[in-house]
C-alpha cells in the first residue's frame, strides 16, 4: 500500500525504456478476415456501421467543438503538472477524404474498394518516428503480389503527423482521439483469399518481429466476391 502511494495516476514512475506501438485495423468484428461480396449488402453493411460507429467521435463538428487545430510537423508539448488537464489536437474524419464515409457512406465496400483505418496504439509520452512522421504501407503478406494492385493512403501520403504527440494519458488527456491512416484498396483481386500485411516505418519502429503480429504491423486477409 505504502509502495502505491508513490505511483502517479498520470505518467508512468519508469519511462527510460518506452516499447514501439503495436497497432489495431477498423473495422474489427470478429478477426482479421474482412469477407464480403460486392452483390449482398447484408455481407458488407457490419463492416460499414463498424466504421461509422468508430469514426463518430472524428465528426468535424466533435473535433472543433472539444479540441484545438494545431501546428502540422511538430510534437505538440505541453507544459504544467502532471495532473493539468492537457489539450487535443484536432483528427476530422473529413482528412480521410474517401475513406471519411461523408461522400460514400459504404466506405467502398459497395463497389468493391474497401477501406480500412490503421491506429497506433497509445502510449504515455512517446514520441514516435524521432522527429521524422511515421509512415504506413501494405503489401501482400504471403502469395501473389500482384493480388494487391493499388492502395490510396489517407490523409496525404499515410503519415502519422508528429502534432498529435506526445499522448499524456487518459486522466489528463481527455479530449484525445488518436490520428489515423486510412487504407483505400482500390484494385484487389477479386474472389481469393489475400493476406496482406500492413506496417509501420519511421525510426524506433519494430515491424519485424516474429513472434509478435501487431508490434508495428498487422496482418489481415481479405476476400472480395462478386
Amino acid at each position: 500500500y505504502v509502495m502505491l502511494l508513490t505511483l502517479s495516476p498520470y505518467t508512468p514512475r519508469f519511462q527510460d525504456r518506452v516499447s514501439p506501438p503495436g497497432v489495431m485495423i477498423r473495422p474489427y468484428l470478429n478477426g482479421f478476415t474482412i469477407a464480403f461480396n460486392v452483390s449482398q449488402p447484408n455481407t458488407w453493411q457490419p463492416y460499414v456501421d463498424n466504421m461509422h460507429h468508430f469514426l463518430a467521435a472524428y465528426d468535424d463538428k466533435v473535433q472543433e467543438e472539444k479540441n484545438i487545430e494545431c501546428v502540422p510537423g511538430q510534437y505538440f508539448i505541453q507544459g504544467g503538472s502532471d495532473s493539468e488537464e492537457k489539450k487535443a489536437c484536432q483528427f476530422k474524419r473529413s482528412l480521410l477524404q474517401n475513406c471519411s464515409g461523408i461522400e460514400d457512406p459504404t466506405f467502398g465496400y459497395s463497389k468493391g474498394q474497401p477501406c480500412i483505418l490503421l491506429k497506433m496504439n497509445r502510449i504515455i509520452g512517446y514520441r514516435p518516428g524521432a522527429g521524422v512522421p511515421v509512415s504506413v504501407d501494405c503489401k501482400v503478406q504471403k502469395g501473389n503480389e500482384s493480388h494487391l494492385r493499388s492502395v490510396d493512403f489517407y490523409p496525404g501520403n499515410g503519415t502519422f503527423d508528429l502534432m498529435y504527440y506526445p499522448y499524456y494519458g487518459k486522466f489528463t488527456h481527455v479530449n484525445y482521439t488518436s490520428p489515423l491512416v486510412a487504407m483505400h484498396f482500390t484494385d484487389v483481386q477479386m474472389n481469393y483469399l489475400v493476406p496482406i500485411q500492413c506496417s509501420l516505418h519511421g525510426k524506433g519502429i519494430i515491424n519485424n518481429l516474429n513472434s509478435d503480429r501487431f508490434l508495428g504491423r498487422i496482418i489481415f486477409t481479405l476476400r472480395i466476391g462478386k
